[in-house]
């Protein structure tokens, strides 16, 4: 028979027991989370967005820790006091503590974090930077891995990297200029084997032991905020170009 959780059983915060889908949050202080993270919840709480609405305490706690303003619209702040069950579309759920540590994650895996981090937006599009002392809540596909620096990482199996330097793209070229490859570069096919993150000095990458990214309407976002800062006209028709080209691609399988 299946266990059956209540307050009382649930203990402090961690993974619902044998469940590595689910976390609960022991919720004493307010926390940013993701919207439609949340699957239950025992207790009184609030969920506030970003935009309006927030209370002098929690206003200033957004100014303060939240500078990321593409990512606004994609957050709420719970605050009160219960057991907060949260969860994203079936993927593991892990915790992870930062201490005056600096992380950087894909912002698709991030679902909720404590206010004594910072969250700002990363120069890498599709990522954001964790800064402070705290806890935080990430989703990946498969168990996480830590790995240390230098090594090279397929793109899509990049969670994110703690206390060392943003990567820099490489390029295998002898396998680009392969005629298969080659022949799936034209129609916008990418594979780890043919661009790679390369990790190099100090500190921690992750990596969930998967290929499949989760999701990528962060990276559309960024893409998004860019286009928005200004273009040339020939600029665009080059994007416009390259999307028409990757579609069709997709349209061969």
């Amino acid at each position: 028979m299946a266990q059956v959780f209540s307050p009382m059983n649930l203990g402090e915060s961690d993974n619902i027991p044998g469940n590595d889908y689910a976390y609960c949050i022991d919720l004493t202080q307010p926390w940013f989370m993701r919207k439609g993270a949340m699957i239950a919840y025992y207790g009184q709480m609030n969920f506030q967005t970003l935009t309006h609405g927030l209370h002098g305490g929690l206003m200033h706690m957004v100014s303060q820790q939240f500078s990321a303003p593409l990512f606004t619209g994609d957050y709420v702040v719970v605050e009160g006091h219960g057991k907060l069950i949260i969860g994203d579309r079936g993927y593991n759920i892990n915790s992870y503590d930062l201490e005056d540590g600096n992380l950087t994650i894909r912002a698709a895996n991030l679902l909720a974090f404590e206010p004594g981090l910072s969250l700002n937006q990363s120069i890498v599009p599709g990522y954001l930077t964790l800064i402070g002392t705290g806890k935080f809540l990430a989703s990946s596909n498969g168990p996480v891995m830590f790995a240390e620096p230098p090594l090279r990482v397929d793109p899509e199996s990049l969670v994110g990297w703690a206390d060392c330097p943003s990567p820099s793209h490489h390029y295998d070229h002898r396998w680009v200029s392969n005629f298969l490859a080659a022949g799936a570069a034209r129609f916008g096919v990418n594979s780890g084997e043919e661009r790679q993150f390369d990790f190099t000095g100090a500190g921690t990458v992750l990596i969930q032991s998967s290929e499949k990214v989760m999701s990528d309407t962060m990276l559309v976002r960024t893409i998004e905020g860019q286009l928005q800062s200004g273009m040339t006209v020939g600029g665009l028709q080059r994007i416009q170009a390259l999307v028409t080209q990757q579609l069709a691609g997709h349209q061969q399988y």
